[in-house]
């Protein structure tokens, strides 16, 4: 049944993208889909994107094998798409149309910033993609029930191809359509599982919670804050790096921000966001009992015992529910919750394949050509998927059998460390200049790529990347703590460094913007 159930839902997502898919060569139709979706279906294909395929069995891992750090770990996605819904969403639709370049040489035109930025905008997704796109291969493995090398390579090769159709045919407007099938389709079934669990506990939280601690080997640890960094030299710094990192990294990244400019107008972004944030809440909800149901009905042992990183918990969780005899009902359901997550992980790549050719593209081809015609720069965002695409699906058929943890965490702070001060920085002080903007956003960068591989998530634990190797010498599992700042920092220095001059002229500048930015006065064009 669950290969049936992805076969018809890599069909039924595929003749979505041709069936909406831009129909003529009109670069708003690609790139933003006119902004013909309402607030609601906006707010959920949002939503979709922002849960990843590693939101979903990571954070899931995390509360099944951590307790109350996961719970945390997941109230800290949420509070990220908040942050973003109430700081930058206005003003991201309001200065941008088409990238995060967009946005950022609206104050300061120049080849060099878009360059720069669409530079970050593909270090900052690719080891995204390579985790699910590895984890495609896993999922099917798992539930399949194969364990072959050659056959997990070749669903990556499959699946990948399909992702890359996605992003190329379907363009912004195909993709919304499959991240809001794929967040009703995670978000119900999630449900109905969350519910049978609690059923399975007379309906009282207090139960569940006791009974996975019972069953965690940990105790009462389970219930208390430290358990995931206990054993690290400073827990409680790491715990505050990493929460730090997923606030500001996760809503900032840029297959996140593009969907800003869907909007069509300020009043609609901030519905949107209201619909995405409830979105997301409720999965914390469904993931917080799932993942305790999990260690409470399985056992932390037995999770850990499958994958140390606890990446199928939320499927055990989904199996447990139904307990010792299954109906053809719940057989049904559990294909459903298969197939949710596996489209899950198909959106995900799709959203952000199509994240960076919309940046290959338009920020660094279309941007060397002073008129280029719509039609050309469509072929090129196509062709760029093709670029993007292939080589991550190399990519991720060689660290498929690795620990896909750095990957994911490297995301998240080249989000918080680089994209996120060059926004704030960009959208909201006047006197920023372009040198700023470069330092924040090459600074932050290379601080994270310097900082990552000392970490205990690289080496040195037996559940890094390269447990035979031990070149640790970072002491928290993220970088954040330490990055985030210098990113700041690089952004400020070479601010000052600029000079009066250039600073006064920045000013002068960004006042002549700041009603498009902030209060939406004019939907300008590039």
């Amino acid at each position: 049944m669950s290969l049936v159930g992805f076969t018809a839902v890599a069909t039924v997502t595929l003749l979505l993208c041709v069936m909406t898919g831009p129909d003529r060569d009109d670069l708003d139709e690609f790139y933003t889909g006119y902004g013909s979706l309402s607030p609601m279906r906006n707010g959920l294909a949002i939503a979709g994107d922002y849960i990843s395929a590693a939101s979903v069995l990571g954070t899931g891992g995390v509360v099944a094998l951590f307790g109350h750090d996961g719970v945390v770990l997941a109230l800290s996605t949420a509070l990220s798409l908040m942050l973003l819904m109430f700081l930058l969403a206005e003003p991201l639709r309001n200065a941008g149309r088409f990238t995060m370049g967009d946005a950022l040489a609206r104050r300061m035109p120049g080849r060099g910033v878009r360059i720069t930025a669409c530079a970050v905008t593909l270090a900052a997704l690719l080891p995204l993609m390579l985790v699910q796109l590895a984890g495609t291969g896993q999922l099917l493995a798992f539930v399949l029930g194969f364990s072959g090398e050659t056959l997990q390579t070749g669903c990556i090769i499959g699946l990948g191809v399909l992702m890359i159709g996605y992003a190329a045919i379907g363009g912004m407007k195909g993709t919304a359509l499959i991240q809001i099938l794929k967040i009703v389709m995670l978000l119900g079934s999630g449900l109905v599982v969350a519910a049978l669990i609690l059923h399975r506990f007379d309906w009282d939280p207090g139960a569940l919670f006791d009974a996975a601690a019972d069953n965690s080997g940990a105790g009462p640890a389970f219930l208390n804050s430290g358990l995931q960094f206990a054993g690290g030299p400073h827990p409680d710094a790491d715990m505050i790096s990493s929460q730090l990192t997923v606030v500001l990294g996760g809503a900032c990244l840029p297959h996140v921000t593009m969907r800003m400019y869907t909007a069509s107008s300020a009043r609609q972004v901030r519905r949107s966001m209201s619909w995405a944030v409830s979105g997301v809440a409720l999965f914390v909800l469904v993931v917080t009992v799932v993942g305790f149901g999990a260690t409470a009905l399985v056992g932390r042992s037995v999770i850990a015992g499958i994958d140390p990183q606890g990446n199928t918990a939320y499927l055990l969780g989904s199996q447990a529910a139904f307990g010792a005899r299954v109906s053809t009902a719940e057989t049904f359901l559990f294909t459903t919750v298969t197939t949710a997550v596996f489209l899950t992980l198909l959106a995900s790549v799709g959203g952000m394949i199509l994240a960076c050719a919309n940046s290959l593209a338009h920020d660094v081809f279309a941007a060397r050509v002073r008129e280029m015609s719509p039609r050309r720069e469509m072929t090129l965002a196509r062709v760029c998927a093709l670029a993007v695409g292939v080589p991550a699906i190399a990519l991720a058929t060689l660290v498929q059998h690795r620990s896909l943890q750095p990957l994911v965490t490297l995301s998240f702070c080249l989000g918080a460390s680089a994209i996120a001060p060059a926004l704030v920085y960009g959208l909201f002080w006047r006197r920023y200049t372009r040198a700023g903007l470069l330092s924040t956003l090459i600074g932050g960068s290379l601080a994270v790529l310097l900082l990552m591989p000392g970490t205990n998530l690289v080496s040195g634990s037996p559940v890094s990347a390269f447990p035979e190797a031990d070149f640790n010498w970072f002491p928290f599992t993220t970088t954040g703590l330490v990055s985030i700042p210098l990113g700041f920092a690089c952004g400020w220095l070479g601010t000052m460094l600029s000079g009066r001059r250039k600073a006064q002229e920045q000013r002068r500048h960004y006042e002549a913007v700041e009603g498009w930015i902030l209060a939406g006065a004019v939907r300008r064009g590039d």
